[in-house]
């Protein structure tokens, strides 16, 4: 599968793709929020240990994620 650049999609392939990143996004971050928490109370009962950098390494892909989205939204509004 080739990669295309974001101008190249057509309108109907660009809301496509905008609902599937805005669905992801939100689980993601949900994940990412359980995850958190769940460490937090797991920390306090047994100590840390190394599945707590988790949350923390995801944080990235997030980002990453909601920049393609923002990216997503403009050529859409062009």
């Amino acid at each position: 599968m080739k990669n295309k650049s974001i101008s190249e999609y057509t309108n109907e392939e660009l809301i496509s793709n905008e609902k599937k990143i805005k669905i992801i996004n939100i689980m993601l971050g949900i994940a990412i929020l359980l995850l958190f928490l769940s460490n937090i109370v797991l920390t306090f009962k047994r100590g840390f240990s190394a599945m707590s950098v988790i949350p923390i390494a995801l944080v990235p892909i997030l980002i990453r994620n909601i920049n393609n989205w923002n990216q997503s939204k403009k050529e859409k509004a062009n």
